[in-house]
């Protein structure tokens, strides 16, 4: 009945310009895999946009953990985040407030919410959870926040710490305990909240125990994600033994994704990523940003969508996507929540 609730919650976000952007989407992508030419019509449906790349964790298999990224670092300015909702709003549905980072580590985060959901957008993000203190909480209920997923990879602190290295437990169940009280003080049937667990080694056996505290705690839903990893040759004390939970596979050797790589991809004509600073990317598979398609400081979304790096990078899908590099790790045509 919950995740019913949040897909209701989605679908009344549409109008007649969003549902008319999102068949002429839909259309186009079926009709560009049957003649192998990229054939956009309409804007992105979906947006992934970064509040910052800094995050308080040291997560081993993340570039904002490491502290690894070859791009700039920063925060996104709130009167920058304006301008792309107003130019976006027509036509966006559904907007991630995250990419890298830490998402409340942004001072405006909550701010930017606000004004994105005063445009009956459909709002989520993601969190280490640390920062949900009372008055945080309360805030985020009154943003107007969709969807929040809280990551949650273990049930002790041991096994949580194992891969969320610097954080608390405590913290986590904490914050989330404030949410679901502000919710439930405030009358409000939003953020749908969701417990993403990734399975490692060291917490697939807990897999019981996190439903059990998902449950008490009263958490809409709960997720088990596979866990990707970048590191290969110093990632087996992670990856589960069983390989239900496995997004990868090994072949004569070498560990690989389990994804057929047919060329062509979704994301590429529904969907979009922003960073702090404005680059917009195809994916979130490019941390880095290696395959900017432009710059929204200086050109508008829809002259980047239509322009000529989006077109050369679609038509390299239809030739060989395995060959692109941030495809090699990427889960298009995979199941990534088990």
């Amino acid at each position: 009945m919950a995740s019913l609730n949040d897909t209701s919650n989605l679908f009344s976000k549409l109008n007649w310009s969003r549902t008319f952007n999102a068949g002429s989407v839909l259309l186009s992508y079926y009709w560009s895999r049957l003649i192998k030419k990229p054939r956009p019509l309409g804007l992105p449906i979906a947006m992934a946009i970064e509040p910052t790349t800094s995050c308080n964790l040291r997560c081993p298999q993340c570039p904002s953990g490491l502290r690894s990224f070859s791009r700039p670092t920063g925060m996104l300015h709130e009167d920058e985040f304006r301008k792309i909702i107003d130019e976006t709003q027509r036509h966006l549905l559904y907007l991630t407030f995250y990419f890298q980072g830490e998402p409340y580590l942004n001072p405006k985060f909550l701010d930017m919410v606000r004004y994105a959901s005063s445009k009956n957008i459909y709002t989520t993000t993601s969190t280490n959870a640390h920062f949900l203190k009372d008055d945080v909480a309360r805030k985020t209920v009154e943003s107007g926040l969709d969807r929040i997923i809280i990551s949650i990879d273990g049930t002790t602190q041991e096994s949580y710490e194992a891969y969320r290295i610097g954080g608390q437990l405590e913290k986590v169940i904490e914050g989330t305990e404030r949410l679901i009280y502000w919710k439930k003080k405030l009358r409000s049937r939003t953020p749908h909240v969701i417990f993403q667990f990734i399975v490692f080694r060291q917490n697939e056996h807990e897999i019981i125990e996190i439903r059990k505290l998902a449950k008490r705690i009263g958490v809409n839903e709960l997720k088990l994600k596979t866990a990707q990893v970048y590191d290969f040759a110093n990632s087996d004390d992670l990856l589960p033994s069983d390989h239900k939970y496995a997004r990868y596979e090994e072949a004569a050797g070498i560990m690989r994704i389990r994804n057929k790589f047919l060329n062509h991809c979704w994301r590429l004509w529904h969907a979009c990523v922003i960073t702090w600073d404005g680059s917009v990317v195809p994916c979130c598979f490019d941390k880095d940003s290696k395959h900017s398609m432009g710059n929204l400081r200086d050109k508008s979304l829809k002259d980047i969508w239509y322009g000529p790096a989006y077109d050369a990078f679609r038509r390299s899908l239809f030739k060989s996507r395995k060959e692109i590099d941030i495809c090699s790790n990427c889960s298009e045509g995979t199941k990534v929540w088990a």
